[in-house]
This record gives C-alpha cells, sequence and structure tokens, in this order.
C-alpha cells in the first residue's frame, strides 16, 4: 500500500507521468541500453523494442499499477503483476536487475519531466516503482521456489525429437531431455522460453506454448514463422531461425515452463477461443481434457484463422474437441470454410450470436489483441463475469495500454 505521504502526490503527478509515459519510457531504454549494451542482444527482444511495443506495454503496466495504488489502495493488483511475473521467471530475471531498472526509470521520469520532480514527487514516484519492484520479486521468487530451482536457474538443454510442418506457416518441434529422463512437469496453457543464437551473434528469446496434454517424456512447442507485415520490417528472427535452422537431433536451449493462463481443475463450463497460433496453448487444454476424467465437462470450443491451410494442429483440434462429449466446436476462416464441407466451419468474422453459453462458464482466450476484445465484449454480453475471462498475449501484453 502506498503511504499516506506518497499518495496525494502520486495522485496530483499521475496525469502528468501518464501524458509523458510513452517518452519517458523510450529515454528509459535508451540509457539502460546504452550502459548495458548486451541487454538488448541476449535478454530483451529486439524485435519489440524495434516497434515500440515493448515500451507501450511497460507504459500501460506502470500506469496501471499507480492508478490502482491511488484509486483503490485496498486492492492487490495481482493481475497486472502476475503475468509480468511469469515472463520474468521464463527469462530468468533475478531480484538484482531491478535496481539497474529502477536507476534508469526513474531517472527518465526526472530527464522529461524536469523541474515538475520535486524531491517529494521524486521519492513518491520512487515508492511506486519499489512497491511494483518488490511485488514482482516476491512472486517470481515464489515461481522459482516452485519449480525448485534457484533464482534465475531456469534454462536447460532440450533436444528435438521430432520437427512436423503443422500448417502453411508453422511447424512443431517435440523436445525431449538430453539424458533420457523425465520432462518437468507443467499446467495446460504453459509456455517456455527458447533462446537462439542468430548470425550476428545475438542470442535472441521468445515465448511458445506448450502444445501437448503435460507427460512425462516430452514437451512440443508450435511456431508460426512470423513474416513482416510491410517490406520495410524484418521477419520474425526466432522463428526464422528455427523454421530454417532447427531438426531432429538439435539441442536448443529452452526454460522451465511458466504461463498463469492454466486451465485449473473442476467441472464448470469452459470456453476456449483462439485466433491463429493462439491455439497452441487450447490444444494443450483440450489434449489433457481428453485424457482426464474431466471430460464430461461443457467446452465450448472457438476459433479463428486465415484458411484451414493456415489452422495449425487443425486435424488434432477437430479431433481433441470430437473427444469431449460435452464439447461444441466453432470455427471461422476468412476464406475456404467450404472446401470442408462441415457445420461447424464457416467463412467470416468469429460471431458468437448464436452460441448458448452458460453465464458461470469460464472463458481462456489467446490471440491477436483485436481478436480477443472482440470475443470478450461478446461474451460479456452473455453474461460471463468479467473476472471469468482469462487471456494470454504472445508478445508484449498491450491490453493495458490501448
Amino acid at each position: 500500500m502506498l503511504s499516506a505521504q506518497s499518495t496525494p502526490v502520486v495522485r496530483a503527478t499521475l496525469p502528468a507521468v501518464g501524458a509523458h509515459l510513452s517518452t519517458i519510457t523510450e529515454l528509459f531504454y535508451r540509457r539502460m541500453f546504452e550502459e548495458r549494451p548486451e541487454l538488448l542482444r541476449t535478454l530483451f527482444n529486439r524485435a519489440n523494442q524495434a516497434s515500440g511495443t515493448q515500451r507501450e506495454a511497460l507504459a500501460g503496466a506502470v500506469a496501471a499499477f499507480a492508478t490502482v495504488l491511488v484509486e483503490r489502495p485496498g486492492e492487490r493488483p495481482d493481475a497486472i503483476l502476475g503475468r509480468i511475473a511469469h515472463k520474468h521467471a521464463s527469462l530468468g530475471i533475478t531480484s538484482d536487475q531491478y535496481t539497474l531498472v529502477g536507476r534508469h526509470l526513474l531517472g527518465a521520469v526526472a530527464e522529461v519531466l524536469g523541474d515538475a520532480v520535486t524531491p517529494e514527487v521524486a521519492a513518491a514516484w520512487d515508492e511506486v516503482y519499489w512497491l511494483m519492484a518488490n511485488a514482482l520479486i516476491a512472486m517470481e521468487a515464489r515461481l522459482y521456489a516452485e519449480a525448485q530451482v534457484a533464482n534465475g536457474d531456469v534454462w536447460r538443454e532440450m533436444e528435438i525429437a521430432e520437427r512436423a510442418e503443422e500448417s502453411a506457416d508453422s511447424a512443431s518441434f517435440v523436445l525431449r531431455r538430453p539424458d533420457g529422463l523425465p520432462t518437468r512437469p507443467f499446467l495446460p496453457g504453459q509456455y517456455v522460453s527458447v533462446q537462439v543464437e542468430l548470425p550476428d551473434g545475438a542470442r535472441q528469446i521468445r515465448q511458445y506454448s506448450l502444445s501437448t496434454a503435460p507427460n512425462r517424456k516430452t514437451w512440443r512447442i508450435t511456431v508460426k514463422r512470423e513474416r513482416a507485415a510491410d517490406a520495410s520490417a524484418p521477419d520474425g528472427e526466432v522463428s526464422t531461425w528455427l523454421h530454417t535452422h532447427a531438426r531432429t537431433g538439435d539441442v536448443l536451449r529452452v526454460s522451465l515452463p511458466f504461463g498463469d493462463l492454466v486451465l485449473p481443475d473442476g467441472d464448470e463450463p469452459i470456453v476456449l477461443a483462439s485466433a491463429g497460433i493462439g491455439v497452441t496453448p487450447m490444444l494443450s487444454m483440450l489434449d489433457h481434457l481428453a485424457r482426464s476424467s474431466s471430460s464430461s465437462r461443457q467446452v465450448t470450443v472457438v476459433h479463428a484463422d486465415r484458411s484451414p491451410a493456415h489452422h495449425a494442429h487443425r486435424v488434432e483440434h477437430t479431433e481433441l474437441a470430437s473427444r469431449l462429449p460435452g464439447a461444441s466446436l466453432h470455427l471461422w476462416y476468412e476464406t475456404g470454410a467450404a472446401e470442408l464441407a462441415l457445420p461447424h466451419a464457416r467463412d467470416g468474422r468469429t460471431d458468437l450470436t448464436d452460441l448458448t453459453l452458460s453465464g458461470d462458464a469460464t472463458a481462456y482466450l489467446c490471440g491477436p489483441l483485436p481478436f480477443m476484445r472482440a470475443v470478450r465484449g461478446s461474451l460479456l454480453d452473455k453474461g460471463l463475469h468479467p473476472a471469468n475471462i482469462h487471456y494470454e498475449v504472445f508478445g508484449p501484453d498491450l491490453w493495458l495500454s490501448k
């Protein structure tokens, strides 16, 4: 909880800080990378830095956290922090790195706002930062403890046991431990980080959902080859490297599993809504349900894609839903649905109007932000409680900043 002396200061200065957060975060990253250039090559996603999406995500998270502190002081903003903590754990972030971040972030606030940052204002925002940082440090320490590893010790070597082309632009990689021992357990819906060395020597990291039910022998990730929307931007660095170079028998550097979009046990109705490569955590959840005693749960499966050819694991996705007696499958494609000749596939944008959903259902969403926003709105219209609608974003979480 923010102290009594800092609360009015933060409340009074929040509009000014919020109005300049994009500039503040841009300066923050620039100053930090000037001091520690290796961080941009080995830890931070340099594509997101180039596009500005990481700056937007940080600005949104800081503004949302500060707003909760001053407007709802009795509320713990764990929903804001939990997703960040899991992402940090998958990168092996440790508590000492927060000192570096805090110094440059608060320095950027002072530089951008100038004389408006009095000692009183600086102290109040220093308190905001360390409330946020210490909460994340504690959450990440718990995640490391649950994984039974030292803080930050999350990286392991995994061998590619199988590779398969799953759609026009995606490939799956089955991973196993080189020593043949069982893989680490995970929860349906979680992801791992993968770090690869690129031709220029940079070691870039990306997160990929585990796309099967947990088992003791292997993990599986499914990687969409990210292509630039226009010729002026580069294709996805890590996905392109994996599609081009990763083959059976190769060894990858992979983190332990993390992620807070997970399927809990129970029998309440659920909605699994995905678009594009967002199908991957849903496959894990469906596979888990199909293998468990929970297979009688009411499950509404919604997926949208460019075409059947672009629908990664389409046959598997459909087959898993068919194995659940309480499941219904609804597919939308921009084009090509007619070629499937299936009653649950249609052309056009996702439309939940005709779906019958229970008001006590819990929904899990994964896909592009516009898709998830539209689906969330439809689910709210159908009576689902906002607290029961959960989402996963691939890349920087821009939900709070848009």
